[in-house]
């Protein structure tokens, strides 16, 4: 990017870092440890949980994010993607990164990006998530935060983010998702996401299946790190699992996991039951089942996009339909035939009308 576009603002900047998506996924954490060496390496600067997962990992970044603020702590939460405003991914005290920040960003990144490109090959480049990561880490350091929550992009092992030392890692699950990346069993899934375990560091899972979690067991072991299990701690009773802010089954299960990596802190963090409740309450996470009122009808919001969120879709939509006691309007846009085909085979079960729209995404589904 030219000098003159860089002063141009932030729509130049917006536009300059998404162009960055044109060289796709792009795996490996070479790139990344570059630049964070070239940075001073401020993901050394704010102590972490790095967390991982095929879905529940967003909410249960929430959560901690949410519990470690109750605890009095200054928080970063680093989640992807972003909802609305591409700042929501870099977050201080929930307060999201503006578009001053972010211009000023990368007009500090782009020079040494262009350094690691030049100085390596094509590939080298920093892509989209590294810059964003970048900021993340910089943003924390700068804030002086006490603490930050790291959520995985992608997988976890060749993730950009698997440069931190976390105190916990966290696997919140694991399913069918990406398989073109991380593999096409279930095994080899969640070996790449049991990816940012840590010698000695302990590791929390939820739930998952038993090829899956089997694999989580003897990465963990290898490592040295204890392993602490949802599953083994609450049963499989979910009326005796914490509740939250967020609606669903599921999210009791995902605030089981907070509470339990909230409890493997180390005592610094001063981390109370009492504040773990507050932080459960108070945990505020949009886009997952989330209800809203439009023009005076109930409209619920969902993020479901893989067919483990099929699944629990088809669980809401259940408990939604008794409770309404009718079918509802659904509008759905997906991003890939792979990922609408479980989606629509429970949103036909279940809506009255259905309908299809396009999402503006270079990966968008455009039929069913």
């Amino acid at each position: 990017m030219a000098t003159e576009s860089l002063l141009a603002g932030y729509p130049a900047v917006q536009d300059y870092l998404f162009g960055l998506k044109a060289d796709g996924v792009k795996f490996g954490v070479d790139r990344m440890r570059i630049l964070s060496e070239m940075l001073g390496h401020p993901e050394r600067s704010v102590p972490c949980v790095h967390v991982a997962g095929t879905n529940g990992k967003g909410s249960v970044s929430a959560m901690l994010e949410s519990i470690l603020r109750a605890s009095g702590m200054r928080t970063g939460l680093y989640t992807s993607p972003h909802l609305v405003r591409l700042g929501e991914r870099v977050q201080v005290n929930r307060q999201i990164l503006s578009e001053t920040e972010i211009v000023d960003y990368v007009r500090e990144l782009q020079p040494l990006a262009d350094r690691i490109g030049a100085e390596g090959g094509p590939g080298d480049r920093p892509t989209f998530f590294e810059f964003m990561t970048a900021m993340a880490f910089l943003q924390f350091a700068r804030r002086c935060c006490d603490c930050s929550v790291i959520e995985v992009g992608l997988g976890g092992r060749l993730d950009a983010t698997n440069i931190v030392e976390p105190e916990v890692t966290v696997v919140t699950s694991i399913g069918m998702d990406h398989c073109d990346m991380l593999g096409y069993t279930l095994a080899e899934i969640a070996g790449e996401k049991a990816g940012i375990i840590k010698p000695g560091r302990p590791v929390v899972i939820g739930r998952m299946p038993p090829e899956a979690e089997s694999t989580v067991r003897a990465v963990a072991a290898s490592q040295g790190a204890r392993l602490v299990s949802v599953r083994e701690e609450f049963g499989d009773d979910v009326a005796r699992y914490p509740r939250s802010n967020l609606e669903g089954d599921y999210q009791r299960w995902n605030a089981a996991t907070a509470s339990l990596v909230a409890q493997l802190l180390p005592e610094r963090f001063r981390v109370s039951a009492g504040s773990i409740g507050a932080g459960l309450r108070a945990v505020d996470w949009p886009g997952r089942w989330q209800r809203i009122r439009l023009g005076g009808r109930l409209a619920i919001l969902d993020s479901s996009h893989n067919p483990e969120g099929a699944g629990v879709l088809d669980a809401n939509l259940t408990r939604l339909r008794t409770e309404t006691g009718r079918a509802p309007v659904v509008i759905v846009g997906a991003l890939g035939e792979r990922r609408a085909g479980p989606l629509l085979e429970v949103l036909c079960r279940h809506s009255r009308e259905l309908h299809l729209v396009v999402p503006n995404q270079s990966r968008a589904s455009t039929h069913a």
